[in-house]
């Protein structure tokens, strides 16, 4: 979420309710449509710079798919089913004797609400707070000075205003021969709202969602597989830390099928689904049946009744918005930033494009750092990385050196008994110049932001070897994997 920082207040100071009604008949100097990570950042921050600020969302609530349906309620299923699956897999070898475990997944689904409606209604004040307009409907662009709003109150109202963001997210995508029914055969929507433990789950798709809530009903009991079109898993991950990951997610009973083709996956007369299976390079079909499908095949655009089209905004043939390095479409006026534009789909990537677009529109300044963007997975242990992996460092023809420190020789993941993984640096073979970094292992998602402010400031492993860490931490381990980087650079 935003921090935020106290400016001078610009606006007036009328109540809610009038100033709605004055902007809504006045003229805005931006207009957001879309109340996500992106959206709402660049809302509140437009604001904070003295812009008359409106943010248009039509869920409902704020936050978009992050806080509602996706990262936010993922991590707390995450993190208890986590808590289960020690208690179920480890107490006993720790000294810790439980009788009548058992999962009341009614009350893990109620205290995972609890988490999205506080932090939902949390941004709804910080966009009142700093005097920006929440207005509830559904946008669309008439012109590049103009936002019809089709009202969540079945009402109609035409903004006017000066700029435009288009920061409306992501939806999942579709699969030819899978119909989603949100019940059975369900996207990560479904999937988070599961009204009982399936004995059995199939998730189509390797990527950062399928595994992750793959991982969250393997834990609490489901036999899950995943079918996987590509021979790894985790796209964009280096390819040893792939290897690793999924040497330790079989370890915690997830099952793979990787180079493998989904056909078809059909609910069937005994309401289980029946999916058909081939490999990715051709041979005999089979049919697996299971009691749920988890389509996770990635995203597209969710740029659906946004009026591109009439207003002239060019998009590419994935169906993202054209933008230059400013967010600028080719209609003045009207920027895009998020998962609607080019780029990984990120929400703290969003964050930073909402940000870099409103101070572009104030003072024609703003910033993004590309190479800084880290990802994180929070399966247990979590996977992070940030910059190049080492398949992109050696296609781009560069000299460099790899170090490596495993979470087994750390004195404090020793001592919590949680020390699968490891931490892989890549460093400029002559500059010493950290070009990526990738930990997987325990706490490798805060461990992570090290790396990427290593990254931000063009740091060298020798850097953060020299740099006291305290002891016993984790952190200790990525001082380790950077000397032993540093050991292998050419010292003058």
């Amino acid at each position: 979420m935003l921090a935020l920082r106290k400016v001078p207040a610009t606006t007036s100071t009328f109540t809610a309710a009038r100033r709605s009604m004055a902007t809504a008949a006045g003229q805005y100097d931006l207009v957001v449509i879309g109340g996500g990570p992106g959206g709402y950042v660049a809302a509140i921050k437009a604001a904070q710079l003295g812009m008359k600020t409106a943010c248009v969302e039509g869920r409902g609530s704020l936050g978009g798919t992050c806080l509602n349906v996706g990262c936010i309620p993922s991590k707390s299923l995450l993190h208890n089913s986590h808590l289960y699956h020690v208690a179920h897999e480890e107490f006993t070898k720790r000294g810790i004797e439980v009788t009548g475990l058992k999962v009341n997944l009614a009350t893990m689904m109620k205290q995972k609400e609890k988490s999205v409606t506080g932090l939902t209604k949390g941004i709804e004040f910080l966009l009142k707070k700093n005097k920006a307009d929440y207005i509830k409907g559904w946008g669309k662009i008439v012109n590049a000075g103009e936002v019809s709003v089709a009202g969540l109150d079945g009402t109609t109202s035409t903004l006017k205003t000066k700029n435009i963001i288009i920061a409306t997210g992501s939806e999942p995508s579709p699969f030819p021969g899978v119909e989603i029914d949100e019940k059975v055969i369900v996207t990560s929507t479904g999937a988070l709202s599961l009204e009982k433990i399936p004995e059995s789950m199939i998730v189509i798709g390797g990527g950062v969602i399928g595994l992750e809530l793959g991982s969250v009903w393997t834990r609490l009991g489901s036999k899950t597989t995943v079918v996987e079109y590509a021979d790894a898993i985790g796209a964009g991950m280096d390819a040893d830390m792939a290897k690793l990951f999924q040497k330790t997610l079989q370890k915690q009973h997830m099952n793979f099928k990787l180079g493998t083709k989904v056909i078809s996956a059909k609910k069937n007369a005994a309401g289980k689904v029946d999916v058909v299976v081939e490999p990715s390079k051709g041979g005999p079909r089979e049919t697996l049946t299971v009691d749920v499908v988890l389509l996770s095949i990635g995203r597209r655009p969710f740029t659906q009744n946004l009026g591109l089209d009439k207003a002239g905004v060019k998009v590419d043939n994935k169906g993202r918005v054209v933008t230059d390095h400013e967010f600028k479409t080719n209609v003045p006026g009207i920027r895009a930033i998020g998962d609607v534009i080019a780029g990984p789909m990120l929400a703290h990537k969003s964050e930073e494009e909402g940000i870099a677009a409103v101070e572009y529109i104030k003072s024609g300044h703003g910033h993004v750092n590309y190479n800084a963007i880290p990802s994180v997975i929070y399966t247990h242990p979590e996977v992070a990385w940030v910059g190049l992996n080492e398949a992109e460092a050696k296609a781009k023809g560069l000299q460099y050196n790899v170090g490596t420190f495993p979470f087994s020789a750390n004195s404090r993941a020793k001592t919590m008994d949680d020390a699968d993984g490891t931490i892989k640096i890549i460093s400029d073979k002559k500059t010493d110049k950290i070009l990526g970094a990738h930990i997987i292992g325990p706490g490798a998602g805060e461990m992570i932001a090290e790396a990427v402010l290593a990254i931000e400031y063009g740091a060298s492993s020798e850097d953060i070897a020299r740099t006291c860490h305290a002891h016993p931490t984790l952190s200790e381990a990525f001082k380790e994997a950077c000397m032993a980087t540093y050991d292998k650079a050419i010292h003058f």
